[in-house]
């Protein structure tokens, strides 16, 4: 159980949470919710043990084990499944003590280590780790690529694979969504609905959390709040406490003014004066109720286009890549004015590829982009720095954009403009490689609304927005008057905005005929699809001849192929089981010997190398026999 009573937390000057006190029960699935800035991270800080509360006290248990996404860039050559596997804290110390008892020749030790090694599941834990990977979106040739290898978010995937492998009790998940496309999201709701320990999550995104989530968290003015129920739950149970809060806060100005009104008339009569004293006190007495002030919501809205051609754009035999590298090809596809196209597909198959082609930020490996006469392109990268320079900053950014894309525009005009967007005051002079993710993504929305596009092609826009800037952006696109292409792992804003979708896949580009619980079934149907193509290619079937006769020869030929492949590996599992037993007894023995005191140290310490062998030995068989398990399932299904 995590408990917080009378909780004082300061960052610098800042109070981020005042005389907080709150409950967490084992195994509860917690939403931490409130505005960017509110210190959500500084919460997790402090459970952390990073930040220590300046009152209050902080209660959990001692004996927990945590787990977190560390947010550093991982900088190693170690594979990305040894990367994973370290995230294992509970192997790591049997594998740690297993090294010390070794380099001690300690044999009880030895034999200690092995029974921890075995507790911790570190027999299976390497194909446990693989697991984690390839549900994230890694494929199998990724599984032993060197971490130094892969991108920045690819990297992000990797350190949350890592805090997943930690057998944890409780696990702090800031924004793990952030970079995944959204069939690794999907991966992960169903993985988290199966964790069993104390869960607490920082996220923006409104679906997610009511998939995962039983307990909602809002922090919000230093002051934090629970909630029973998810997200949504939570969207109604606060509508309704800040209802009631208003119509007190309303009672009582009613009941002051009348207490008021009586003082100030009868204060100067001696036969009321007793009276108005009294109610003198009890005004003074009286805990004033606050009224329900809120911050602003954050809302914007893009101009209205100068012109809207109809076609914006045609694509003829399009291919989109890298220097020489094409793919996706074969692209035919008009958008027109008014259309609303989300962009499907998993990460790698192109989507961001024909953003960018597509908003003039490469050129088309093949055929022809024809634009519509006066096409004005707005486009939100997804990695904001494409767009943005981190020396300059946000005021530099909109006088050299209103130099090129408008008539030229006052600096106050400038600092207006960017103070609809919370960029006041100093702000609008800040370094643009200080600001953080959701500031940065605001300024990226600031320039688009400035530059007056008709068409928008949006790359991951929620990335680092909060769920009121979430909101406001659907309202926006949702009024925008232009043509709408939209890549996002946000369900809620897909559902909300489009209202039609092309499919990224294969090297191609096709519409998609439903809606996005369609997509989420059309996966399943392709990796269907998928292993058993793979089944019918490993078979080698020739062809039917038409032939009837024929066919049964040829039937009955492969039937003959496949047995002769399958005996082989039927004598190898035959011997592999009969070693496994030779091994498992020999290691039932050894591990009984440790508890024999006749035994003398060197006696131990040679059983404990031997035990090391044995087991060693088991490993390698049960990897193998599970190797030719599926093999000759394969074949049998073939």
């Amino acid at each position: 159980m995590i408990t917080l009573r009378e909780v004082t937390l300061r960052r610098g000057v800042k109070v981020v949470l005042d005389r907080a006190t709150v409950t967490l029960q084992p195994s509860e699935m917690v939403g931490l919710v409130g505005r960017n800035g509110t210190g959500k991270s500084s919460l997790f800080a402090l459970l952390a043990g990073r930040l220590h509360a300046d009152a209050g006290d902080l209660a959990m248990p001692p004996r927990w084990r945590m787990a977190e996404v560390a947010q550093n860039m991982p900088e190693t050559d170690d594979s990305a499944t040894d990367f994973v596997l370290q995230g294992d804290t509970r192997l790591m110390e049997a594998q740690a003590q297993l090294a010390s008892a070794e380099a001690a020749d300690d044999g009880h030790a030895i034999a200690d280590a092995h029974h921890a090694i075995s507790d911790a599941g570190g027999f299976d834990a390497r194909p446990r780790a693989q697991a984690l990977l390839m549900g994230l979106g890694f494929k199998s040739v990724q599984l032993d690529a060197p971490v130094n290898s892969f991108s920045g978010g690819w990297r992000m995937r990797l350190q949350l694979a890592r805090a997943l492998m930690c057998p944890a009790d409780l696990m702090l998940l800031d924004e793990p969504t952030n970079h995944l496309d959204l069939d690794a999201l999907v991966w992960l709701e169903a993985w988290l609905q199966r964790y069993d320990g104390t869960m607490i999550v920082i996220s923006h995104d409104r679906e997610f959390l009511d998939a995962i989530t039983k307990v909602t968290l809002h922090l919000e003015d230093a002051k934090l709040t629970r909630y029973t129920g998810n997200y949504t739950a939570f969207e109604e149970m606060r509508a309704e406490r800040m209802q009631q809060q208003q119509q007190g806060y309303e009672k009582q100005r009613e009941r002051i003014a009348h207490l008021q009104k009586f003082i100030d008339r009868f204060k100067a009569k001696a036969s009321k004066a007793k009276q108005a004293q009294s109610r003198v006190k009890a005004l003074a007495r009286m805990e004033k109720l606050a009224p329900v002030l809120t911050a602003a919501d954050f809302s914007f809205e893009f101009r209205e286009p100068l012109s809207l051609p109809n076609p914006m754009l045609a694509l003829e035999d399009v291919a989109c890549g890298y220097d020489h590298t094409v793919i996706v090809r074969g692209i035919d596809r008009s958008v027109l004015a008014g259309q609303r196209i989300g962009i499907l597909g998993a990460n790698g198959q192109g989507k961001s590829t024909l953003v960018k082609t597509i908003a003039r930020m490469q050129p088309a490996l093949a055929g022809t982009i024809t634009e519509g006469k006066g096409l004005a392109i707005g486009y939100f990268a997804q990695q904001e720095m494409d767009v943005l320079r981190p020396d300059d900053s946000p005021l530099n950014h909109m006088i050299r954009l209103a130099r090129e894309v408008s008539p030229h525009a006052r600096e106050q005009e400038l600092r207006n403009f960017l103070g609809q967007f919370r960029f006041e005051g100093d702000m609008v002079n800040q370094r643009v490689g200080t600001l953080s993710g959701g500031e940065k993504a605001r300024l990226v929305l600031a320039m688009l609304v400035w530059q007056r596009p008709n068409l928008l092609l949006l790359d991951e826009p929620t990335n680092h927005l909060d769920l009121d800037t979430r909101e406001a952006l659907s309202m926006a696109l949702n009024e925008f008057e232009g043509t709408v292409m939209l890549v996002s792992h946000d369900r809620a804003l897909l559902r909300e905005v489009c209202d039609e979708f092309w499919l990224v896949a294969g090297a191609g580009v096709r519409p998609f005929d439903g809606d996005l619980d369609d997509y989420q079934r059309w996966l399943l149907d392709t990796a269907r699809e998928q292993a058993k193509a793979l089944r019918e290619q490993a078979s080698n079937a020739p062809a039917a001849s038409g032939n009837r006769k024929e066919d049964r020869k040829a039937a009955a030929l492969l039937r003959q192929q496949r047995a002769d492949q399958a005996k082989p590996l039927r004598r190898e599992l035959i011997r592999i089981d009969n070693r496994l037993g030779v091994l498992f007894s020999e290691r039932d023995t050894l591990e009984a010997g440790f508890a024999n005191e006749a035994v003398t140290p060197a006696e131990l310490a040679d059983s404990g190398k031997r035990l090391k062998l044995v087991t060693d030995e088991i490993e390698s068989l049960e990897h193998r026999w599970l190797e030719i398990s599926e093999a000759l399932e394969g074949l049998a299904e073939a």
